[in-house]
């Protein structure tokens, strides 16, 4: 068997030798807070006959924690009973993953679900906390079972980097009460042995506030999920498709086409919709990974020449995109009398405040539709609404502070492609009037 000690920092070490019944951690990114989490339960359930249930923000921050989890039962020599992940269907919401030990342990991942937490009686991980579609509802219904005397010795571990004041990971944390914390920023964790240039880091970010709060453990914004599970699934329908035969020619209803374009570090996405009546039906979802602008305009260019607008990333590598579509396919804008296909839009912080909203808004009137499918599903549902410590409101993927930090394409690329058939109604409508 490896020993904790010969792999983890001090800090992490300290964390899982920790077996205190209640225990917190205000951890930075980057720091190894799910490794610290996945080791001490797989740990604890080779240990003694036990179950250990870790719910996070997502499924798929929900199948990253298992992955870990999986790693360490490796490392450890711990052999697996059996292990599966559970969905009603392929491309539905996982329901759970589940890893078992000889002995009889348990260690159960899952998405966070008022619900579903109500279901397990466990020693219990809440994993990246302060990001929750709804905490102060997942608190109220795991800490009765875990807290209550007949359950015996089950341990609680909450854990996240900082969200803003109005929580209950921060309600948690600033309180005086009996739990062990953990405070770590990444200057801790560098200082005990993490090897992360921490300079470049912070340039990378290029934000003040985002850098103290989810790298120096400072509670400043606050942020919210922008579309949740339930909201997105109203949307979802079987008569929307993720891939369409685009040699066959334009249907007779107009198309929208949203790009969120990217060269190395994030994938273009550009997402298709199809007007009927009020509703905008998703046809196509389509990505590239690490391919050249010229090599992605061949790709591309069938769809836009059956669209009537598309709107598209105009920001960093996307300007150079833009350019090369504007020069083929025309420019739309009309404060410059300018109506050709191709609206560039460049990815500011007002732009952002338009578009997610309007996207947001869509799903609420059942406007759009858009297919069954786990990938679209979990990249729409990362986009959070940030409130600034200024009171201002702004739009970012969970793992960084502006678009380019995320991992969030599809989403954009959908924000997009809806912000194109509003420019079609408008621009319509004025011509009525």
């Amino acid at each position: 068997m490896i020993s904790p000690d010969t792999i983890l920092h001090e800090y992490q070490r300290r964390w899982v030798y920790d077996r205190a019944k209640f225990k917190m951690g205000l951890m930075a990114r980057q720091v190894g807070k799910s490794f610290c989490t996945a080791a001490e339960a797989v740990i604890d359930a080779h240990e003694r006959k036990t179950d250990w249930v870790a719910m996070s923000a997502g499924e798929r921050q929900s199948l990253e924690w298992m992955r870990k989890a999986k790693v360490w039962s490796r490392m450890f020599g711990f052999a697996l009973a059996n292990e599966f992940t559970d969905r009603v269907t392929p491309e539905a919401v996982m329901l759970c993953s589940e890893i078992h030990f000889p002995n009889g342990s348990r260690i159960i991942s899952v998405p966070t679900n008022p619900s579903t937490a109500r279901g397990y009686t466990a020693n219990l991980i809440l994993d990246e906390f302060a990001h929750h579609e709804n905490p102060e509802e997942v608190w109220r219904a795991v800490f009765p079972s875990v807290s209550s005397r007949r359950n015996g010795d089950l341990r609680l571990r909450v854990v996240s980097t900082a969200n803003g004041r109005g929580n209950k990971f921060f309600d948690l944390w600033s309180k005086d009460n009996r739990y062990s914390k953990h405070r770590v920023t990444i200057h801790d964790a560098v200082a005990q042995g993490l090897d992360v240039d921490v300079e470049e880091l912070r340039e990378g970010l290029d934000d003040s506030d985002a850098w103290a709060q989810e790298y120096e453990c400072e509670f400043c914004d606050t942020a919210s999920i922008l579309l949740s599970y339930e909201l997105i699934a109203s949307c979802e329908s079987d008569e929307a498709t993720a891939a369409c035969d685009w040699n066959g020619g334009r249907p007779s209803n107009p198309l929208f086409i949203g790009i969120d374009f990217g060269r190395k570090r994030d994938k273009t996405a550009a997402w298709t919709l199809e007007q009927i009546g009020d509703v905008m039906w998703t046809r196509d979802i389509f990505t590239l990974s690490d391919t050249s602008t010229p090599e992605q305009i061949n790709i591309l260019r069938p769809r836009i020449r059956c669209a009537e607008r598309v709107s598209i990333d105009y920001t960093g590598p996307g300007v150079g995109f833009g350019d090369y579509l504007v020069e083929e396919f025309g420019e739309y804008n009309p404060a410059k009398d300018q109506f050709g296909k191709i609206e560039l839009c460049t990815f500011t912080p007002k732009l952002l405040c338009e578009i997610m909203p309007k996207m947001k808004m869509a799903f609420e009137r059942r406007a759009v539709r858009i297919p069954i499918n786990r990938e679209a599903r979990e990249d729409l549902h990362g986009i959070q609404r940030v409130i600034t410590a200024s009171n201002n409101v702004s739009y970012r993927a969970p793992r960084g502070s502006s678009k380019s930090d995320g991992h969030f394409d599809r989403a954009y690329g959908l924000a997009l492609a809806i912000r194109a058939a509003s420019v079609r109604t408008t621009t319509y409508s004025a011509i009525l009037i």
